[in-house]
């Protein structure tokens, strides 16, 4: 028999810490976040030319939004200590214009982000980035599954990190190397069965755009066992829909705001 997943609060996750609020996916958006009392501190991850996981939405360097020396951007072909020349914090994203810039903010070891654990009770959503068609950005999915378990484990969070991906090679080398880990399977803007495709992964989370989202098809998720939590939704109006789908948690790049609106709708 299916079990149904559990129902609950809807838990609130900063979209690469806050990505309204603070230079995303480094340590003041972190640090916001939680202070903005959000349930989850969502992440995506790169890795070092000496394999170090670092807290990067993108493979290279983005210079919308970091500066740094001439040469490489790419993330897999710098050390760590080259890549902490790029400040990544003073300038402001023009997409986000709540947000403050933070000179001198660093792109961020995993370790540093873990670290952070003892603040609270919030719990970690990782990405691994990783690119069937440009294999040489990151190590093989066996290997950064097992860096990434053996940090998560280092720090003895196992309980308190789902680890999400687009590439389902990654969660599949998961399970095996960190069974006790929960997954979820992130699913773009395109994807209309997630639900039959995320059962295939053994996920017991799937991630869709938020645009997918219907009563229905959550309601269909729920009976495979399986909790939703779309991403990335920023507006009173998308919560709203979001809230009335049943959704498990929702991802937003403004966690106080999307806190506030729950708290004013008696759901917080």
């Amino acid at each position: 028999m299916t079990m149904l997943a559990e129902a609950g609060p809807i838990q609130v996750h900063g979209h690469r810490g806050a990505r309204a609020m603070r230079p995303e996916n480094t340590m003041p958006a972190f640090l916001y976040a939680i202070e903005a009392g959000v349930d989850v501190l969502e992440l995506d991850l790169a890795v070092t030319k000496d394999n170090v996981l670092v807290v990067s939405h993108d493979p290279l360097m983005n210079p919308a939004y970091c500066s740094g020396p001439e040469g490489t951007r790419v993330i897999r072909e710098m050390t760590f200590r080259e890549l902490q020349r790029w400040d990544c914090g003073a300038k402001a994203n023009p997409a986000y214009p709540k947000q403050q810039a933070v000179a001198g903010t660093r792109v961020p070891a995993l370790d540093e982000v873990l670290a952070l654990a003892p603040r609270g009770k919030f719990e970690f959503n990782i990405e691994t980035k990783i690119f069937r068609d440009r294999p040489q950005l990151t190590p093989s999915p066996e290997e950064f599954a097992r860096l990434l378990a053996e940090a998560i484990e280092k720090h003895k969070l196992t309980a308190r990190v789902i680890v999400q991906s687009f590439d389902f090679r990654t969660l599949d080398a998961m399970k095996k190397r960190l069974p006790a880990v929960r997954l979820s399977a992130l699913f773009g803007e395109k994807e209309k069965d997630y639900v039959v495709a995320g059962r295939a992964t053994g996920a017991g989370i799937v991630s869709p755009h938020y645009t997918l989202i219907t009563p229905e098809n959550v309601a269909a998720a729920h009976r495979a066992g399986m909790q939703v939590v779309p991403w990335t939704a920023n507006t009173p109006d998308d919560w709203d829909r979001l809230i009335a789908a049943k959704v498990d948690a929702i991802i937003s790049d403004d966690p106080a705001a999307l806190i506030a609106h729950l708290k004013k709708k008696g759901l917080r």
